[in-house]
């Protein structure tokens, strides 16, 4: 039986391949739980008289470590939920801010995807991953390596 919403296997993906997640938009609401599990209290995302007379950046700017974990997760469902092993680096550069009622998306392109060396029915996946705003707006890009199951569904 097919099961729903899982994510691809490393040995079903191809370079070029691309992806285009759904929109989500960042609410002052987001950011305010961010900056406040996270400890982030920098005034730039907390001092409302501050943010007015001192930022360079109209509205409340959201925290590039929020922007980058929703984009995660609007890809988590789609492309690697019960696939995905292990998360192993990436490169993250920001490219311009986000303020609360930005609608971000995510487009994801595979650019290296391979077995591992030891043959073992995993792989190993890289994706560019553009966050973009709703003027089409490239705000962030990132390029998670991934360990991610095969078809055979290895799981060591």
């Amino acid at each position: 039986m097919i099961q729903l919403g899982q994510g691809k296997h490393w040995d079903e993906l191809k370079i070029g391949d691309r992806f285009k997640s759904w929109g989500r938009t960042i609410t002052d609401a987001d950011i305010v739980n961010f900056i406040n599990a996270t400890g982030m209290l920098e005034v730039l995302f907390t001092d409302a008289e501050f943010r007015a007379k001192s930022s360079a950046i109209p509205g409340r700017v959201a925290p590039a470590a929020l922007i980058y974990s929703v984009a995660e997760g609007m890809l988590f469902v789609t492309l690697i939920q019960g696939t995905g092993l292990a998360f192993l680096n990436a490169e993250i550069n920001v490219k311009g801010p986000v303020v609360a009622g930005d609608t971000i998306h995510v487009e994801v392109e595979v650019t290296d995807v391979r077995p591992t060396s030891k043959n073992d029915g995993r792989g190993l996946v890289r994706t560019r991953n553009e966050v973009i705003n709703q003027r089409g707006e490239v705000v962030l890009v990132y390029t998670p390596l991934r360990l991610v199951k095969g078809m055979g569904g290895s799981e060591k």
